[in-house]
């Protein structure tokens, strides 16, 4: 297990952390984006936090994070499914991004910036509708937006740390739950939380970037009692396919598909999350149309 999110309890406290460290899966998502060091930078903090995040959601459903910029960063996404399956993207505008750009600037140049929370579940009980959370950006760094976030949305104290690179996306979380969480014995160790996030202030960018999950709280919580809860996998996985891509084409109605195919004799569409390319040529799109399927009988000859 070269990605790890390892999960832990404070015992005898109301404090649950987490760690995660993903390169493996990281560099799948990046590896058809030549992203500017600090949108990848932006990116990789949103990636490490959708899986501290979705790792506490009890639900079968889809974790969508969104930050709608009006900067050079127009928009950046990460979908993390229950299983820690994910993907990412960024889209930009045309200004050139300098190596060492705020946060304030990249996204929230004129304070128009947002930052969304989805939770979109998988096969949602009658009634059920996603839910979705929405803040205006608040602080200088992704950690600082998302605990704006969770002190607005959630009301829940929490302390992130996040860090990513061109390798590595990686990120530490705590959190103060309610006393009442089923912590066992009579006396509860009300510093707990003040010890756990004045360490955690001490953990240094570098580090987190370098060390793995065990070796971090180690370093930081040595002195403390820690149960651990769980060791989980985050993945890249893109849920992309010819067959919904299909039905896009279909959405956007035959005549603009055909103008499309009498200009370029193709319809090439690339996933913004994977790279890859599916092609429609006139046989394609006609069937397509005809009868709503999106493959054809002989598409593995011809594609």
């Amino acid at each position: 297990m070269t990605d790890r999110l390892l999960k832990f309890l404070f015992r005898g406290a109301p404090v649950r952390g987490e760690l995660v460290r993903m390169d493996e899966s990281w560099g799948a998502m990046t590896a058809h984006h030549d992203y500017p060091a600090p949108v990848r930078r932006l990116l990789g903090e949103m990636v490490a936090a959708a899986a501290l995040l979705a790792s506490n959601i009890k639900f079968s459903g889809t974790l969508i994070m969104q930050l709608h910029g009006d900067g050079p960063v127009k928009l950046l996404v990460v979908e993390c499914q229950s299983d820690l399956a994910m993907r990412a993207t960024a889209k930009l505008g045309e200004d050139a991004i300098g190596d060492d750009v705020p946060l304030r600037e990249l996204v929230n140049r004129n304070g128009r910036g947002r930052f969304a929370i989805t939770l979109d579940p998988r096969d949602p009980a009658p009634g059920q509708q996603p839910y979705q959370g929405i803040v205006p950006l608040e602080g200088d760094t992704m950690a600082d937006v998302l605990q704006y976030y969770m002190r607005q949305s959630e009301q829940l104290d929490t302390r992130l740390v996040l860090a990513a690179d061109a390798d590595v996306a990686a990120g530490l979380l705590l959190q103060k739950l309610p006393e009442q969480g089923g912590i066992a014995g009579s006396v509860v160790d009300e510093d707990a939380w003040n010890r756990a996030t004045t360490l955690a202030a001490t953990l240094r960018r570098e580090e987190l970037l370098a060390l793995e999950p065990e070796e971090i709280a180690h370093r930081l919580y040595s002195q403390e009692r820690l149960d651990p809860q769980a060791t989980l996998a985050p993945r890249f996985v893109c849920n992309c396919s010819r067959e919904r891509i299909g039905r896009m084409l279909v959405s956007l109605g035959r005549a603009e598909v055909d103008s499309i195919i009498e200009e370029l004799q193709t319809v090439t569409v690339t996933c913004d999350f994977c790279g890859r390319q599916y092609v429609f040529d006139a046989i394609d799109v006609a069937q397509l149309f005809a009868s709503g399927r999106t493959e054809t009988a002989d598409e593995s000859q011809r594609h």
